[in-house]
């Protein structure tokens, strides 16, 4: 039986953890580019998408990262034998070029009242926040009273001023496989907010396929998406054939002399490139028209919301990072909540937890399908994840493919992109009362489900971590959709 959500409780503070600079195991998988990474002053650590082939190698490894070029083209194919344990697995599969310099997220503490927490409340009813500005350290990450109801916030949201969240993640390990492959276009498709202009960031030109029609004002990512790429609106009738859809379209931008590349096909060339000293390796220039003249044109198809097994490779990524001892740790017994549009994130979380042999569960809450849906994505990735880059040994095959996500209804039920009344409200006080901000349609689901979690800790002796997935500027895109509910907000 689904419970209801508890009432959210008044929350004594919400710290701020800033993490230590990310020490991975093997030195030689640390790049930096030669134009500077600029560290965005949101508070965060995250970073720009970097957006250049040429990079400074480490110190210690540049004389052997010269001679065999470390890049997203090592990758393990299908027919090698995977004989590594599961952190020398993961330690292998993340020696590759990536999008973001570096995986760092902001983690915040929200540490709630225990007072008036009755599970029977509707999730409309919450309380004011309190804010303590105070910097978590280590041993904020560790519960000082067992009986402390709080939750943890991965702030993915801070990676990028318009490019962060789970869309940076997803796409952390797809965009470097691009631009090995020379592509000049990306064809790929989402709903009107849709935050895929990320690959123009790239000196890609996008082409995305928005479904439904035309909003009489351009806002949000639907304004990014239009400034930075070319963006066709197409009928719901249409968009119900994605496949066919995005083959179409790619078509038409690859014109007679030009070629089209999905997943597999892109893939499977990063795979037959083999490693080459710099000095010999193919000139790369990423501004878009002198790629367009030499090499014509190269479209990529990218499946909507980047759900393609490489999109879990960011995530895993994250995993990785969050399992330092420093932060979450490998011992603890974590709660992990996001919410779930097309699941890829959730998947991808799951999966790194499996493959570290963390004691980490992770609990999506379900958006954009029925939970049938979500399990035939999970089986789908999951194969093509083991087809593309195998699995650890010591994980037999009903392991691997049972299921590693808790997929869970959201405590108000709704038809995909609804918003209910009184939800506008509670982002506003989280956002006053947290600096945290929050849309009704995703993340606020996963905040419901965190807070009610946390007031659950104490009896499951587990603590509850909330990855932040972004969508910031979806909100300008909800305040047009829902004039009345913003209207109505008034100045406490």
């Amino acid at each position: 039986m689904r419970q209801a959500i508890p009432k959210m409780a008044s929350a004594r503070s919400v710290g701020s953890f800033t993490s230590l600079p990310y020490r991975p195991r093997d030195a030689s998988s640390v790049f930096r580019p030669r134009r500077t990474v600029v560290q965005s002053r949101m508070g965060g650590s995250g970073f720009f998408f970097r957006d250049t082939k040429c990079r400074l190698l480490h110190s210690k490894t540049a004389t052997s990262a010269m001679d065999n070029e470390y890049s997203s083209r090592k990758l393990t194919h299908s027919s090698q034998v995977v004989q590594f344990g599961g952190e020398d697995f993961v330690a292998r599969l993340l020696d590759r070029q990536w999008a973001l310099a570096n995986p760092d997220s902001k983690i915040n503490k929200v540490i709630l009242s225990t007072e008036d927490t009755n599970l029977e409340d509707s999730p409309a009813n919450h309380s004011c926040l309190a804010v303590d500005t105070n910097i978590c350290t280590y041993n904020d990450l560790s519960r000082a009273n067992a009986s402390e109801q709080s939750f943890y916030v991965v702030r993915d949201d801070l990676l990028h001023p318009l490019i962060n969240g789970n869309k940076a993640r997803k796409l952390d390990g797809f965009l470097p496989l691009i631009e090995d492959n020379l592509v000049t276009d990306v064809v790929t498709c989402g709903g009107c907010q849709s935050a895929h202009a990320a690959a123009t960031e790239r000196g890609l030109r996008s082409h995305l396929l928005l479904r439904g029609e035309q909003p009489e004002l351009l806002t949000g990512y639907n304004l990014m998406s239009t400034i930075y790429g070319n963006v066709t609106y197409v009928p719901r009738s249409i968009y119900a054939n994605r496949e066919k859809m995005l083959k179409t379209q790619a078509e038409l931008v690859a014109g007679s002399s030009g070629s089209i590349l999905w997943f597999d096909d892109v893939f499977q060339s990063s795979i037959m490139k083999q490693p080459c000293s710099t000095t010999n390796s193919l000139p790369v220039d990423y501004d878009f028209h002198i790629r367009a003249r030499k090499y014509e044109r190269k479209v990529v198809v990218i499946n909507e919301g980047a759900g393609d097994s490489i999109a879990l490779l960011g995530l895993i990524r994250l995993v990785n990072y969050l399992s330092q001892d420093h932060l979450l740790g490998k011992q603890r017994a974590i709660k992990f909540v996001v919410d779930a549009g097309t699941g890829t994130t959730a998947i991808g979380l799951g999966l790194g937890a499996l493959c570290l042999g963390l004691p980490w569960e992770v609990t999506a809450v379900m958006l954009a399908d029925r939970i049938d849906g979500y399990k035939r994505q999970e089986k789908r990735l999951i194969s093509e994840f083991k087809k593309h880059f195998g699995y650890p040994i010591g994980l037999g095959e009903d392991e691997v493919n049972g299921g590693i996500v808790n997929w869970v209804e959201r405590f108000r039920p709704r038809k995909f992109g609804n918003v209910l009344d009184g939800e506008v409200e509670i982002c506003k006080q989280i956002a006053q009362e947290t600096g945290i901000l929050v849309d009704p349609i995703y993340t606020l689901a996963a905040w419901e489900m965190a807070t009610f979690l946390s007031q659950k800790g104490a009896k499951v002796k587990a603590d509850v971590v909330m990855l932040h997935t972004g969508g910031t500027l979806g909100m300008f895109g909800i305040a047009q959709r829902y004039k009345s509910y913003f209207n109505n907000l008034k100045n406490v």
